[in-house]
């Protein structure tokens, strides 16, 4: 179910990607396109909601910008406050404004929309841990992570999809060109 609304709502590309990592891939999960679809969003992330019933959660956090929609449907389907980080442009690190607020103890489940290396969730860990709160969980729309994140993830599916250091790339060795289609603007390499 999840793959096909993916498909449908044009979510799941295939082509030619140059990933933030730096590294190549003939596939890219472009999760706004499916949550510019609220019933789409939900029928996916009820999937997600399902898996953290036993949890216990105070707080759904999600990094900007990723993770934002993806926390605020959760915190919706979970009865749960919900909030975001944002970017600091002047040291590239993440915060919290607009008043929010971790208090020590509190139990926080990080949202995001994909997880593949998981930087923004350990950025959001990061902050989450330094202002006394628990991390009790990652939680995702794609989990691309292929567990290689000391947390347990929480995701409406996973996906394996090949990635491609840039000299090793057989799109590139084809001559196809490659598209940046994410958000951040540096990346390794």
């Amino acid at each position: 179910m999840v793959l096909d609304i993916l498909r449908k709502t044009e979510a799941l590309l295939e082509g030619h990607f140059l990933l933030s990592s730096g590294k190549h891939s003939n596939k890219y999960i472009q999760c706004a396109k499916v949550l510019q679809y609220p019933e789409e969003s939900e029928k996916i992330l009820s999937k997600v909601a399902n898996q953290l019933t036993d949890l216990e959660i105070d707080i759904v956090l999600g990094p900007a910008m990723g993770g934002v929609i993806v926390a605020y449907e959760l915190g919706r389907q979970l009865g749960k406050k919900a909030i975001f980080t944002e970017r600091e442009k002047e040291n590239d690190t993440v915060v919290l404004r607009r008043g929010f607020e971790i208090k020590k103890g509190e139990k926080v489940l990080i949202s995001e929309d994909v997880i593949t290396t998981g930087k923004s969730a350990l950025e959001a860990i990061e902050l989450v841990e330094n202002m006394g709160g628990e991390v009790v969980g990652i939680a995702c729309i794609a989990d691309r992570s292929k567990g290689k994140l000391r947390y347990p993830v929480y995701s409406a599916v996973e996906l394996d999809i090949d990635s491609y250091e840039s000299d090793q790339c057989p799109l590139c060795k084809k001559g196809i060109p490659y598209v940046k289609p994410g958000s951040r603007k540096k990346f390794k390499g």
